[in-house]
């Protein structure tokens, strides 16, 4: 009887607890409530379509440390947590200056008929997993190509860290990959040549993009400015970047801060499959040898 009576009491001080907030509740609540949300979404957006995500890691890194030094009583190691973060909102200011202006742009041309909350996914992983083959292949005979006629080419493949400020230096396309019209954006004196190809969710999406050089000066001097911008892109975000030199044909591909030069177009492609395809269980060799199927003669 003792439980069911407190049971009881519990349910009626819920009830009226919910009562008195829907009662308290305005209109303006809602309001308030889906501008944040609106906000708080296209904020992380931004975040997302840019290298700023990367710079949020280190904030909440500093923030983790500071706590950390706070719990265990690190006294030295949380006064200088405390004066990076107390400077912290100016430095912030300097290093998103770029993003800011971008959402500003942005609301600036932002309508009520482009508001969208919600983009929903409708690919399964099987057919995002075929996609990434095509381009691929694509990337691989186009290559081929671009080295036989010793026209270079600057190919960064997106991942992680979105690209979306190395993407609006380009323009936009959007396209289905193909062989050929990779070989059209880098045939010389076309509009879109002197440019990297960014090509993101399995589409060739931009050309003629600037990239960031290394300041590495161990570079060979050999190399040539296209090496050195797949480079410095790699050295900035988790791209793989494919180069075609226009000297000497070879084929390089840069990742995590190093070029692995002449690697041929076989090597390319046993590399792009292995970082973008995933093979399970046995077999995977025999598979592999399947999906990519070139004439390299």
């Amino acid at each position: 009887m003792f439980g069911l009576s407190a049971i009881s009491d519990i349910w009626i001080t819920l009830r009226e607890m919910v009562t008195g907030a829907i009662s308290i509740f305005r209109i303006q609540d809602a309001v308030d409530i889906l501008v944040m949300a609106f906000l708080i979404y296209h904020l992380i957006a931004l975040v997302r379509e840019t290298r700023a995500g990367q710079l949020i890691k280190g904030v909440f890194a500093i923030l983790f440390l500071y706590f950390i030094a706070y719990v265990l009583e690190l006294y030295t190691l949380r006064t200088l947590m405390e004066i990076i973060i107390r400077y912290g909102a100016l430095v912030l200011l300097v290093l998103f200056q770029p993003e800011l202006r971008k959402v500003l742009e942005q609301v600036g041309r932002t309508s009520l008929s482009n508001l969208v909350f919600f983009t929903p996914n409708m690919n399964a992983a099987e057919y995002e997993r075929k996609q990434m083959i095509k381009t691929i292949n694509a990337i691989c005979d186009s290559c081929a190509i671009l080295s036989r006629e010793r026209i270079g080419a600057l190919i960064v493949l997106e991942r992680e860290t979105k690209l979306g400020d190395i993407i609006a230096t380009g323009t936009i396309i959007d396209s289905q990959p193909s062989a050929d019209l990779i070989k059209n954006v880098f045939f010389p004196n076309s509009p879109l040549h002197d440019g990297a190809l960014v090509i993101r969710n399995s589409r060739l999406y931009a050309a003629g993009c600037f990239l960031p050089l290394s300041d590495n000066y161990g570079i060979s001097r050999a190399l040539g400015t296209r090496h050195r911008a797949a480079l410095g892109m790699s050295e900035v975000s988790d791209a793989i970047v494919v180069v075609v030199s226009e000297e000497t044909g070879a084929v390089t591909m840069a990742r995590n801060g190093r070029l692995e030069l002449d690697m041929g177009v076989n090597g390319l492609s046993a590399a792009l499959f292995h970082e973008f395809v995933e093979e399970e269980g046995e077999g995977a060799a025999e598979k592999k040898k399947k999906l990519f199927r070139r004439a390299r003669k």
